[in-house]
This record gives C-alpha cells, sequence and structure tokens, in this order.
C-alpha cells in the first residue's frame, strides 16, 4: 500500500460561466472516496480549483498526497505561479489582481500541513480515475432551481 492518499480531481461547468461542479476520488490502498459538489454561477477554473481544496480539506491529519488534475492552470498556479502572487500582493506579473483570489488563498491554506505531489493528465484521454473525476464533476453541477 502507498503511504500517500491518492486524489483524482475534476471540475466542469456548464457555460462558463454557469452552473458547476467538481468531482473528486480520493483513494488510499484499497479505500476509496468519492466527493462532489458544485456552486450554480461559477466558472470552470473556479471549480477546478475547488476540487483540489475538497480533496486537501476532507483530510483529518497532516498527510502525504499525490494530487492528480487535468487542469493546467491548478498545476502551474502552484507550482509555479502562487509564490510570486503572494510575494506581490497576490498580483499577477502585469500588476493585475490574481482571478479567484479567494479560492487560491483557501488552497495555500489548504495545502500548509500536507506534502503534496502534483501530476497533470490530459482529460477525456481514458484516463480510469480522471473520467472518474469528471463524472462526479458533472454529478456536482446543481439542477434547475437549485441554489
Amino acid at each position: 500500500m502507498s503511504d500517500c492518499v491518492l486524489a483524482f480531481t475534476d471540475g466542469a461547468c456548464k457555460g462558463n460561466p454557469g452552473p458547476g461542479g467538481w468531482g473528486v476520488l480520493l483513494r488510499w490502498g484499497e479505500t476509496e472516496k468519492e466527493l462532489c459538489g458544485g456552486e450554480s454561477q461559477t466558472t470552470n477554473n473556479r471549480m477546478e480549483i475547488m476540487a483540489v481544496i475538497a480533496a486537501l480539506e476532507s483530510l483529518k491529519h497532516p498527510t502525504c498526497i499525490e494530487v492528480t488534475t487535468d487542469s493546467q492552470y491548478v498545476k502551474r498556479g502552484v507550482t509555479e505561479w502562487m509564490t510570486r502572487w503572494k510575494r506581490n500582493g497576490w498580483l499577477t506579473a502585469e500588476r493585475k489582481p490574481v482571478k479567484n483570489r479567494d479560492l487560491w488563498e483557501r488552497l495555500d491554506g489548504a495545502l500548509g500541513p500536507h506534502q503534496v505531489r502534483w501530476h497533470w493528465v490530459r482529460g477525456h484521454t481514458g484516463h480510469a480515475e480522471n473520467e472518474r473525476a469528471d463524472r462526479l464533476a458533472n454529478q456536482g453541477i446543481p439542477g434547475p432551481g437549485s441554489r
């Protein structure tokens, strides 16, 4: 059994912006847990970030976790851009406010206690766990009449 929790995350949106959902498949050894949720008015990028936040916030103790995402935005945001954004007062290299700052700050806090390794996969190419996370994200999209 791997010492690390494996997290497969995805976001989805019907329209961008529009109703959106996020999905997470967590795996530790033979144990699996599925999470999903959504918002009635959001963007795909926000749902991609929320999926990772949900995965990290579901962990009860500091943990080694391997996050697999099909979002370059999320992976590069954490591994390449976030340090500079924080140093620059959450401004981009062009001195513009970072989009989705509220979620980036929440993600930054959620990362804190964990040892995180990042993996990127191309979406919709038959990667079994990514496809499950995609189904969960679509399941999390609120239907008509929900808030």
